[in-house]
């Protein structure tokens, strides 16, 4: 038997017994256990004096059942029915700022003063630092550039909805009842 197995001989029943009391749910338990003893088999090596794992192994317990318990309190598990109202609610113009290819396509449409700053921060990811060096104007002249091609970039994205037809062809349902009459 190796010297793991004789330690989950050893104190698996009292552990078991500690982690129900605490959890008062014999799977939470068991769980609280099984971490346990995981953790044991990661960092049981660090302990130098091996009197001492009892001890070790009842913290460790302790210490991710509290662990849990802050999680538990941070983000408590709910149906999804009780929990709807807590969900964000879908934005109809959703879809439209999720559009990459349509912000990309826009953007080509701005003056190259504010295309050649914004492409460089968001699609090349450099920095303000390095946009200034390669375009050979001020940093302020950069965030100003960037600024404002955002806001122009934002209202051709609200002029323009993602789903809107590029041509308008008038429909007249009467035509379509004469030929198809």
């Amino acid at each position: 038997m190796t010297e793991f197995e004789e330690l989950v001989d050893a104190h698996y029943q009292p552990l078991f017994r500690f982690a129900f009391s605490l959890a008062r749910n014999p799977d939470r338990a068991a769980d609280l256990v099984q971490q346990t003893f995981c953790i044991w088999a990661q960092k049981g090596h660090q302990l130098k004096d091996r009197s001492k794992a009892k001890t070790w192994l009842f913290t460790t317990l302790y210490r991710e059942h509290l662990g849990q318990a802050r999680r538990e309190t941070r983000y408590p598990e709910r149906e999804l029915e009780d929990a709807e109202h807590l969900l964000p609610a879908h934005e109809a113009d959703a879809d439209r700022r999720l559009d990459a290819q349509r912000a990309v396509d826009l953007l080509h449409e701005l003056d190259e003063t504010f295309r050649a700053p914004l492409t460089l921060f968001f699609l090349q990811q450099n920095s303000y630092k390095e946009i200034a060096a390669i375009l050979d104007v001020p940093i302020g002249t950069v965030m100003s550039r960037i600024s404002r091609g955002k806001q122009q970039l934002r209202r051709k994205m609200a002029d323009e909805p993602a789903g809107a037809p590029r041509k308008i062809v008038s429909f007249e349902p009467e035509a379509l009842k004469k030929t198809h009459g």
